[in-house]
């Protein structure tokens, strides 16, 4: 038995067709959900990037601020964007100890960052360079008044200086992009169905292939964008500003949308092509296969663009999770169960017939489908200062100090459109005490937890 996970980071659940969406083209995705379960109710553990990454590979929480490490950078993200602590076991190192060939493909830039070593375990591991602020072009070839072309003029100074170094690094690596081949997307998928032919013939194998579109910059080929906005002929913005979407008319809004699902389905057609080899190397019935994102991004919805902490809404928060059984169990079937990215090791743990020799915290999504294990009242997740809580009624948005900033009646409300925070004091309340509760006590701010580590406060 094998197992394939895929991770595409930043796809929102509300962008793939097997999740209700009318316009994006996502038809790879839409297959594999109909021999697939589909958790209709998937959510990230902690954000971005890093922490879900953390999980993923570990199957242990990160959310609130575990194993806090002092790193010696300019700049620390958020809580949780570290390395994976030395004393913690790897999915990978777990088979690669059972005899499993092991390979990462990843075009995830933040793996690289030096003493990150998220290829721990893996007995094979291809980097695709060049994603977003990947340190990998020569800046000095690009052209600074084509860069301005992408950045806004409303924008404060510091806003338009983040943006001009993002998109400079962005056209850098990209300067001798010429073909749709030459894409980090089909790249990445190019060197997962590479490795797949060099190792179809490996007793066992897990391979994890973690794309980083459809994260921004959004620049796909021409073709894509023409399916959703044609004709276009203003500023294309393909870097958001984390915040406000007040900066952006209502035809850069809607173009800024197009790119991004232009990308959604660049995506989804090399996943596609990487799928067709599964079954046509006779696979896909020998593996377990997983497809799921990290995170989701903000397009305007709630007033707002990019990845904004304090703005915990449906479309930073729903992810699409797929699970394909090698017989082929559950094909079609909807779960709705509250889900999360530290099931996902024990349920490849499980689908192998291996027992975790570490703990985990999660649980097995097979038993979920099956309803043979209890599932969750309620999750929650956590971003920068803020947190996130979710049952059956309830979606709760607040901060670590226990200031509560907004709460929705999911039921009636699924846009979360009507903050009742003022009104509902109750329900805050109790969604505060379970954020408590799986915290293991109250949660100090970002700023404590730096001072209890003696650390510098680094800029964001």
């Amino acid at each position: 038995m094998n197992a394939i996970v895929v991770v595409i980071d930043s796809l929102r659940a509300d962008h793939v067709g097997c999740y209700g969406n009318p316009w994006v083209r996502t038809p790879a995705l839409d297959a594999l959900a109909k021999e697939s379960v589909v958790f209709t109710r998937a959510y990230p553990e902690s954000l971005p990037t890093i922490p879900m990454r953390r999980t993923l590979h570990t199957g242990l929480r990160t959310w609130p601020f575990r194993d806090w490490i002092p790193q010696r950078a300019e700049y620390v993200r958020v809580y949780g964007w570290q390395r994976i602590p030395e004393d913690q076991i790897t999915l990978a190192e777990v088979l690669n100890g059972e005899s499993y060939q092991t390979g990462l493909v990843t075009d995830t830039h933040p793996y690289f960052a030096p003493s990150m070593n998220f290829h721990r375990g893996f007995s094979q591991w291809r980097w695709v360079r060049g994603q977003q602020a990947d340190s990998y072009g020569a800046t000095g070839l690009v052209d600074q008044s084509r860069v301005e072309d992408f950045i806004p003029p409303s924008l404060n100074d510091m806003e338009r200086q983040i943006l001009r170094w993002i998109i400079t690094r962005h056209m850098a690596n990209q300067i001798d992009r010429k073909t749709e081949e030459d894409y980090q997307t089909p790249r990445v998928f190019t060197e997962a169905m590479r490795w797949l032919e060099q190792n179809r013939r490996a007793d066992k194998f897990f391979l994890l292939v973690d794309c980083f579109d459809p994260h921004e910059p959004w620049d796909p080929p021409q073709e894509y964008v023409e399916i959703y906005d044609p004709g276009y002929a203003g500023r294309e913005i393909i870097c958001p500003r984390y915040g406000p979407s007040d900066y952006l008319s209502a035809e850069e809004l809607r173009h800024m949308r197009a790119l991004y699902a232009g990308e959604v389905t660049m995506v989804d057609r090399w996943l596609g092509a990487f799928l067709q080899l599964v079954r046509d190397l006779r696979l896909l019935d020998d593996s377990i296969l997983i497809v799921t994102s990290d995170h989701g991004v903000q397009l305007g919805e709630h007033g707002l663009t990019g990845k904004v902490s304090k703005g915990l809404w449906y479309e930073l928060m729903d992810v699409p999770l797929l699970v394909r059984w090698p017989d082929g169990e559950g094909a079609g079937t909807r779960v709705d169960a509250f889900v999360q990215h530290q099931d996902i090791v024990p349920t490849v743990l499980s689908a192998l017939n291996l027992e975790p020799p570490m703990p985990v915290d999660g649980i097995d999504l097979i038993q979920i489908a099956r309803r043979t294990a209890p599932g969750r009242e309620y999750v929650v997740s956590g971003f920068d200062d803020y947190v996130w809580y979710r049952d059956n009624r309830w979606v709760y948005i607040g901060k670590n100090d226990g200031t509560p900033l907004q709460l929705f009646d999911i039921e009636r409300d699924p846009l979360q459109e009507n903050d009742l925070s003022e009104t509902e004091t109750g329900a805050a309340k109790e969604a505060q005490r379970h954020i408590i509760r799986e915290a293991g006590g109250p949660i100090p701010s970002y700023r404590d937890a730096i001072r209890a580590l003696d650390a510098s406060w680094y800029r964001v």
